[in-house]
């Protein structure tokens, strides 16, 4: 384990059970708790997940596949076999399988207790599949192609066993990863559109349209308040609360730029996105209607992506060192990375 030095940017205090308070000079929100080193390689990352009642972290390395990191001891349990290429992985305990979207368009299909492979099926013969969630109302997993000029495609399995069931081709540009309520109804972000679209679970039919005023990026469904809570990136970044029901706009404001990563502390009352430009956003949460922004916590340049652990609040994000390119003519910058820096950066609620 290497401790690297951090400095901790914070401006108010932790959220409880009521309305938080003013904010208060030297009060922690988050404090680095360990920081460690790994091997790797020139590799790019994507989305990282913790199993949920454990200390295992899965996170998708691309060039260096799928790595399985023990939090509580730090150490590195297993790289998944046949998984180079992994960008989004999902977890499912109640069916010991998971699944890896892979840069290729293929989905990896692994045994989650022994970490073996069990299939890599083509889906997206273009290649580009993001990410893939779980619909417990359906039982139906969801792998994602989300970024095509005119449009994205949902590839839709069985869960217990990886059949493909079917295809289904939405007119938008850019879409993230959709939130069920468990009961029906599928909540989709369309960044590049600024809406969220309320979706049919079983037959994926439009059922409404409801505008953010933002790219929207990430969203979540919170079943205690039937709120829907999401997140903005691109040039105007801001967190939103949205009622379930209507659509309403209950909340806005800013938070840190190029957000990847949203996770809701439910003991704590806060919700975090984790942001490239180096920041946790913290926002405090007080009943289905109230939210503030409590601080901002500096972690690391291109620490966008964040996970939590669920037994004790932890939050888990992953960076690596890179040198970044000087803009295109399209004022795109591309970034290579450095050898054997990739870092896992864990961080305790205060």
């Amino acid at each position: 384990m290497k401790l690297l030095p951090l400095l901790l940017s914070v401006f108010s205090a932790a959220c409880c059970a009521t309305a938080a308070g003013p904010a208060t000079a030297g009060e922690l929100l988050y404090t680095l708790d360990s920081a460690t080193t790994l091997p790797s390689t020139d590799t790019g990352y994507d989305y990282i997940k913790m199993q949920p009642g454990t200390s295992r972290l899965f996170m998708a390395r691309l060039a260096d596949g799928l790595t399985v990191f023990d939090v509580d001891t730090n150490k590195v349990i297993a790289t998944v076999g046949n998984s180079v290429g992994a960008n989004g992985p999902l977890l499912l305990p109640e069916y010991n399988r998971g699944y890896v979207a892979m840069h290729d368009g293929s989905l990896l299909s692994f045994d989650l207790e022994t970490l073996k492979p069990i299939e890599r099926k083509p889906l997206a013969e273009d290649g580009g599949l993001n990410s893939a969630i779980y619909d417990p109302y359906t039982r139906q997993v969801h792998a994602i192609v989300g970024t095509r000029p005119q449009q994205s495609t949902w590839f839709t399995l069985d869960a217990a066993t990886g059949e493909l069931l079917k295809t289904t081709v939405f007119p938008f540009r850019k879409m993230d990863d959709p939130a069920s309520d468990g009961k029906g109804r599928l909540f989709a972000p369309a960044r590049k559109d600024s809406i969220v679209l309320v979706l049919d679970a079983r037959t994926l039919k439009e059922k409404a349209r409801w505008p953010v005023g933002c790219t929207a990026s990430k969203v979540r469904y919170q079943a205690a308040t039937n709120r829907v809570l999401g997140a903005c990136s691109g040039s105007k970044p801001m967190f939103f609360a949205l009622d379930a029901d209507t659509g309403r706009v209950i909340e806005t404001f800013p938070i840190g730029v190029d957000l990847d990563g949203f996770a809701i502390d439910t003991r704590r009352h806060r919700i975090v996105t984790s942001n490239d430009e180096g920041t946790l956003s913290v926002i405090g949460q007080d009943g289905a209607d109230d939210f503030k922004l409590l601080g901002t916590v500096a972690t690391h340049r291109g620490a966008r992506m964040m996970a939590m652990d669920e037994r004790d609040g932890r939050l888990y994000v992953v960076n690596a060192a890179f040198t970044g390119t000087a803009p295109d003519d399209k004022g795109e910058v591309s970034r290579s990375y450095h050898p054997d820096s990739f870092v896992v950066l864990a961080y305790r609620p205060q």
